[in-house]
């Protein structure tokens, strides 16, 4: 058997009193659950590191996301992401039966849902970027997706049809509030920009600035000037990470500003070196 601290509880579901089936054999147990597929039926929802509403938020999970339930108590849900593997407690309430099975994303930072066809209508709602959703219908410029709302149908696009620029799609954050463990507009944290930017140009990464480090691009040297930097290249501290606008300019959800900014890399740079956080450990160039 393997014990605990070997497995990364951010990705294994596998709790003292409970773990998924698939486990069996290879993480002790005293039950097991199977899982079943879910998914997302609310806007945004915070997927929480314990079951209780003043605990840690980890991350989010959009609308159209699907995710696998293995525990319920309470009106919490014990559930592991499809898209990036993350385990944590979300509302049972917002989550529906079954795997969606969507044909479109919302491609914009953030979209209204309306009752009908018409944009005069009081908003039904909002979705923000890449939530996940099935079109039924068209009526002029507006889809209507499986819910029975109306989404502008230029704010979305197919599953296939991806950004071009990953870079320019982080750009399009640019003064989004700072929120730990945030993944839209509203509030984004700096590993959840570099997630949201990559999955909008159809490429997978992995929450967190360890993971991201270890999964995305090929390492590029360390030297003092760091004058071979370009447009795309990541760029990680111990718990940080930002996107290289050009060759000196970097964009960053930051907790000093608190929100998504664009600053020359050298200022960042002494300012986290300043605060103690320490120097750039890794370059990776997608």
């Amino acid at each position: 058997m393997i014990s605990p601290p070997v497995a990364d509880p951010r990705l294994t579901p596998a709790r003292p009193d409970l773990a998924a089936a698939h486990l069996r054999g290879k993480i002790a147990a005293p039950r097991y659950a199977e899982g079943r597929p879910m998914h997302l039926r609310a806007e945004i929802a915070d997927l929480h590191r314990a079951p209780a509403f003043e605990s840690a938020i980890d991350t989010q999970i959009l609308f159209g996301e699907n995710v696998t339930l293995y525990d319920e108590d309470e009106g919490w849900a014990w559930v592991q992401l499809s898209s990036d593997g993350y385990v944590g407690y979300t509302s049972r309430e917002a989550l529906a039966e079954g795997p969606a099975t969507p044909t479109h994303r919302v491609a914009v930072n953030r979209t209204f849902l309306y009752p009908g066809a018409n944009m005069k209508l009081p908003v039904a709602g909002a979705l923000p970027r890449g939530a996940h959703v099935v079109v039924a219908a068209h009526s002029g410029d507006f889809a209507q997706i499986a819910g029975g709302e109306f989404i502008f149908a230029a704010h979305l696009a197919t599953l296939t049809d991806t950004a071009a620029d990953f870079v320019a799609v982080a750009e399009d954050f640019r003064g989004s509030p700072y929120l730990w463990g945030g993944k839209s507009s509203l509030g984004i944290d700096c590993s959840g920009l570099v997630q949201v930017a990559l999955a909008d140009a159809g490429r997978a990464a992995p929450r967190d600035t360890d993971l991201q480090q270890a999964a995305l691009g090929k390492a590029l040297p360390l030297d003092a000037r760091l004058g071979h930097l370009r447009r795309g290249d990541l760029v990680f501290w111990k718990g940080h990470v930002g996107i290289m606008r050009d060759a000196d300019m970097l964009l960053h959800a930051n907790a000093h500003h608190m929100r998504v900014t664009s600053e020359p890399l050298a200022e960042a740079r002494a300012r986290i070196r300043m605060k103690g956080a320490g120097e750039i450990i890794a370059i990776k160039r997608l």
